[in-house]
């Protein structure tokens, strides 16, 4: 079992920054790859970002790339989103993911672990 635990929503302005972290305890964190999708109003879940076990291979989704950043840090049990310019659109729950998927895995029914999420609100 893995627990993720997410931090760092909140509320910003458009063109803004935030920056996501996910702690994970139990099971080795460096054994899966670690993802990050969201979960706007009443829309599906959908995939934002993916980061291999070491940290050297990272896979986003179009709308977000150039403006959002994954990283991890194995020492720390703890991956990462870093968000700047941000845009109303970003608006959603954000949830950290562990999977024992390729980084281009964009199911979300594929991962096996999940945080409670963390909001993320972009004023225009």
């Amino acid at each position: 079992q893995v627990q993720l635990v997410e931090s760092g929503g909140g509320l910003v302005q458009a063109g803004g920054s935030l920056r996501l972290s996910c702690a994970a305890t139990g099971r080795t964190f460096s054994d899966y790859v670690m993802g990050w999708f969201r979960q706007a109003q009443g829309k599906e879940r959908e995939f934002v970002a993916a980061i291999s076990k070491t940290g050297y291979s990272t896979y986003y989704t179009d709308s977000v790339k150039g403006r959002f950043t994954i990283s991890r840090d194995n020492a720390k049990n703890t991956v990462y989103l870093q968000m700047n310019s941000l845009k109303p659109e970003d608006t959603a729950v954000y949830y950290c993911a562990a999977g024992s998927v390729l980084i281009t895995t964009i199911s979300p029914s594929l991962y096996d672990y999940w945080g409670q999420g963390t909001q993320v609100t972009v004023s225009s």
